[in-house]
């Protein structure tokens, strides 16, 4: 083919057919004049380059990806093919929305590929630009059912829904969401400029409720409605509502020529409405784009109804929280102090529990306990335990007849399954001070920290967990708390890893504990949550310190 620069000045004229031959790793080894012209290059701008890079673009002039280019299916396939969802970049910055056909051919060192190609009308291009082709529409649909599912925050499922659409579809984004009270807020308004995504929040914040009369685009999404196009033309007479006022304003600060706006609606519910505007994009929405504005609204409104069904259902474990888990008793001289942390993906309860409570003898019974699960099964669960080991504990005066008689009534009476704990009597006296009977059931032993910085583990003999069906004799030992001492209950969430044995576990902890020996209690919980607690562990934590007087004796004896 004869090369030569282009003649400056002139605009690319629909007919003009321009070629260029590229080889089999896609540089572009023979040009035309036409081609040259068309594109508003020069001969060194195009020979050797990459054809793909130097040319292909989006309607918006972005550069997809090679594995999505269908002139690049056809140089790599060697198949003839052609097709009109492309426009060509232009020396100048502008895009070229063309025709084009990719026919093999012989080349210079081998085989080659010819590329020949046309401008499309003006008319026609406004119409097909807008839209993407199919393969680019079915990647950008699973995009975002990966992207938009894999999260339970609201606020990052929009912020997600911005990244995917900007500026693929659209300059802007527009989101407004109806409140579970039905107040609607326009919760994003999101730009797209130089390369990055900008939120404009004087644009955002309420709007007006949505009246039945208005039949204006954003109102009858906002009732579910299907999706409908809008420019500002559709804004600029006599407001029908107070969105209408809203919408009006938007036009005018975005300067948006043309919107889609389709409906976000949930499985049983409208949940508010997507809007898409451009503005530097100069080719308007048409109805062929709306099809594709309604299958990512739907994605959209599954994960906005998912997170705000994780959300109630965490405010209600938090409410559930605050109810099962008891208010500390009173005991003269003695310091008690009890942490919970939920696990941190499921809904803030779960099966790990602390109990605190008076004996009719005036002592005090102190109870650590684990039902598998965290979630609001489990806690249920473990609200049954606890009312009845509370009332066993209360008739059965020693630790190991209070367990065993519980043990038989979840296998009998209940549908509870396996749960572990650890159920003690603290007691004082004047001649032995004071001492703390327990036992154990399958759960991790008692730590006592000494004052002085000193940590044992206590373990009882014959440790078996709850609702195994075995009738086991349930271990029981006695120990003397000495003055100051510490006695920390917890539950495996501190101490269990993947990555490393239950051993390591106890190990860390007791270490940790003996060095905050002289800590608040308070202090001590913390700083074991913090410290000790291993960052796979996923399980929801529960611990209960006590402390006795350093005198030895109750404050009021």
């Amino acid at each position: 083919m004869r090369r030569q620069d282009p003649v400056p000045g002139m605009a690319p004229a629909v007919g003009e057919l321009g070629g260029y031959v590229v080889d089999e790793a896609g540089r572009i080894v023979s040009v035309n004049d036409c081609a040259l012209k068309l594109l508003g290059l020069t001969l060194e701008d195009a020979l050797g380059r990459d054809h793909h890079e130097l040319l292909h673009r989006d309607s918006g002039g972005n550069m997809g990806p090679r594995a999505l280019c269908p002139v690049m299916d056809a140089v790599l396939s060697r198949s003839p093919c052609s097709g009109e969802s492309l426009c060509f970049l232009r020396g100048d910055g502008l895009v070229l929305p063309v025709h084009w056909t990719a026919t093999p051919c012989p080349a210079e060192n081998g085989s080659g590929t010819l590329v020949l190609f046309h401008p499309v009308p003006v008319e026609v291009a406004a119409a097909a630009q807008g839209t993407l082709p199919e393969l680019e529409r079915l990647a950008l649909l699973a995009e975002t059912t990966t992207s938009l599912t894999s999260t339970l925050n609201e606020q990052k499922t929009v912020d997600r829904l911005a990244h995917l659409v900007l500026p693929r579809l659209a300059d802007w984004m527009i989101v407004d969401l109806i409140a579970d009270g039905g107040d609607i807020r326009r919760t994003h308004v999101v730009e797209h400029q130089g390369g990055r995504l900008l939120r404009r929040p004087e644009l955002e914040g309420p709007i007006p409720a949505v009246t039945a009369q208005s039949q204006l685009p954003l109102s009858r999404a906002l009732r579910g409605s299907g999706a409908s196009l809008a420019g500002p033309e559709v804004y600029q007479g006599e407001p029908d509502s107070g969105i209408a006022v809203v919408q009006h304003e938007l036009f005018a600060a975005t300067r948006m020529h043309s919107a889609a706006i389709a409906p976000i609606r949930g499985p049983r519910e409208v949940l508010g409405a997507l809007t898409l505007g451009r503005g530097d994009n100069p080719v308007p929405f048409t109805t062929r784009d709306l099809s594709l504005l309604e299958d990512i609204t739907r994605r959209a409104g599954l994960a906005i109804s998912n997170s705000r069904l994780y959300q109630r259902q965490r405010r209600i474990s938090e409410t559930m929280q605050r109810h099962l888990l008891p208010r500390l008793p009173d005991v003269p001289g003695v310091e008690l102090h009890a942490s919970y942390l939920p696990a941190p993906d499921a809904s803030q309860v779960g099966g790990d529990w602390y109990d605190a409570f008076t004996l009719p003898d005036d002592t005090t019974g102190l109870v650590i306990g684990d039902v598998a699960g965290h979630d609001l099964e489990a806690a249920a669960r473990m609200a049954q335990l606890r009312n009845m080991l509370r009332a066993l504990a209360w008739s059965e005066p020693h630790p190991p007849s209070a367990v065993g008689q519980l043990d038989r009534v979840i296998a009998r009476a209940t549908d509870l399954s396996t749960a572990t704990l650890v159920l003690g009597r603290l007691a004082f006296s004047p001649q032995a001070g004071w001492t703390w009977e327990w036992t154990n059931a399958g759960h991790p032993p008692p730590l006592l920290i000494t004052h002085d910085g000193r940590a044992e583990y206590l373990p009882t003999p014959g440790s078996v967990l709850l609702g195994t069906g075995i009738d086991v004799t349930r271990g029981r030992d006695c120990v003397h708390l000495p003055p100051g001492s510490t006695l920390l209950l917890y539950t495996d969430g501190l101490i269990e890893s993947r990555a490393h044995s239950i051993e390591l576990g106890l190990a860390r902890l007791r270490r940790h504990a003996a060095a905050a020996a002289h800590h608040s209690l308070g202090s001590i919980c913390e700083r074991l949550i913090e410290e000790v607690r291993p960052a796979d562990n996923d399980d929801d934590v529960a611990l209960l310190a006590v402390r006795v007087p350093a005198s030895g004796i109750p404050s009021n004896n």
